[in-house]
């Protein structure tokens, strides 16, 4: 039986690509192909890519879950959203699942998580 056996890409949609572009570099996310004028765009996230594809503003955007990023540093990562004029949900904090994480929404709505796993929980 075949198995699945990792994630390659995850594709948001926006109606927006510049502010999408502008948000996730502001993150840190580098960008492998498009930019602020393309109807695609790939960035890096590790071995796997986060897309974000351009959509009529006529395609409703709604929740739809959450993507969740595993960081090497989640105070580092959320102090650096906050220098870029981004808001965050609420600040870092431990989980009792054993996370250390934040949330924080796209400009078009989607939520994001930046986590790390809390020592004794790798």
């Amino acid at each position: 039986m075949a198995r699945i056996e990792s994630i390659n890409a995850l594709t948001l949609a926006t109606h927006d690509m510049a502010r999408a572009v502008a948000f996730y570099s502001a993150l840190g996310f580098a960008t492998k192909y498009g930019g602020a004028q393309a109807e695609f765009t790939s960035f890096y996230c590790g071995s796997q890519f986060l897309n974000v594809i351009a959509v009529p503003p006529t395609t409703p955007l709604g929740w739809w879950g959450r993507a969740i990023f595993h960081v090497d540093d989640v105070d580092a990562l959320h102090a650096r959203a906050l220098a870029r004029g981004l808001e965050p949900e609420a600040p870092p904090r431990d989980a009792p699942w054993g996370e250390r994480y934040f949330h924080i929404s796209d400009p078009d709505g989607h939520e994001l998580s930046f986590a790390r796993l809390l020592d004794g929980n790798a």
